[in-house]
């Protein structure tokens, strides 16, 4: 009866990644409460032998785009201080 106020499903979202120091680099901010929490995914590796890092930091951005950039840097900073040490589960 109301099939035109149902909400159509939403776009899936593309993942741009970014190479650094042969690491690759997702940016996925977080919206939360009209601004975007700062979280990323940081990837090492082919097929089987991908390592993967996630992470969600305390900064919120209030624009997307900036808050995709911030991520990123974050991420650099993560893998030149850490390096392989990132993936370590201690």
């Amino acid at each position: 009866m109301f099939g035109w106020f149902k909400k159509s499903p939403a776009a899936p979202v593309k993942q741009v990644w970014v190479e650094h120091n042969g690491f690759r680099i997702c940016a996925t901010p977080i919206a939360e409460a009209g601004q975007y929490r700062v979280s990323g995914i940081i990837e090492k590796g082919e097929d089987e032998a991908v390592k993967q890092h996630r992470f969600v930091r305390a900064d919120l951005i209030a624009n997307k785009d900036e808050a995709d950039a911030f991520s990123v840097l974050k991420a650099k900073l993560m893998i030149d201080q850490m390096g392989d040490a990132i993936f370590s589960d201690d």
